[in-house]
């Protein structure tokens, strides 16, 4: 795995794009500061300038450092039986343009050995959107990628290619700043 970190995080650092296996299914990724990476993925994936994209923490210390987080996340953290993304308000920190128009930004706390230790290696956020063109369903195992993405990112980690996704999705809840909770996805 350090191999794969090692490599991962070069490729990033020249503002490239990765393939990678996640906490749930397999996801592109780019430094979540480097916005012609982020371009890189969008034009990959065809996918609408105005459809926003999640971001990987490895900490909540790496978290704080993004939003403010309201005390009801901690909980809802703590609680947590599957990978939960939650949507925060006003976030700073990342490239404008992974910021959704109304002032927000998707985040999840990773627990995968291989997101965090990469996200320590590039000390930045990382940016994950799912493996697929858009419109297209979202792969649940490497063999499932349209081979578009697989030519198309600058480097296929070489980890868990032969396994179907833990977790098909992650939950997603909206938690504004004074505390209110939406849950957006299961």
């Amino acid at each position: 795995m350090k191999e794969e970190i090692e490599q991962s995080a070069k490729i990033l650092m020249q503002s490239g794009i990765i393939l990678y296996p996640t906490d749930t299914i397999w996801g592109i990724g780019c430094l979540a500061t480097d916005a012609k990476a982020i371009q890189k993925i969008k034009e990959l994936k065809n996918r609408p300038p105005e459809k926003s994209m999640i971001v990987l923490v490895d900490s909540e210390r790496r978290l704080q450092d993004l939003v403010e987080v309201p005390e009801v996340v901690w909980d809802i953290i703590d609680l947590e039986i599957k990978p939960i993304t939650i949507v925060y308000d006003n976030p700073k920190g990342v490239d404008k343009s992974l910021i959704a128009s109304d002032n927000t930004l998707a985040i999840r706390l990773t627990k995968d050995p291989f997101c965090r230790d990469l996200i320590r290696k590039i000390n930045a956020p990382l940016v994950s959107t799912s493996a697929n063109v858009s419109g297209e369903e979202s792969p649940q195992s490497y063999s499932q990628i349209n081979s578009i993405i697989i030519k198309g990112v600058d480097y296929i980690v070489n980890l868990q290619q032969n396994e179907t996704a833990k977790h098909p999705a992650s939950s997603i809840i909206q938690v504004s700043a004074n505390g209110g909770v939406k849950v957006i996805r299961h």
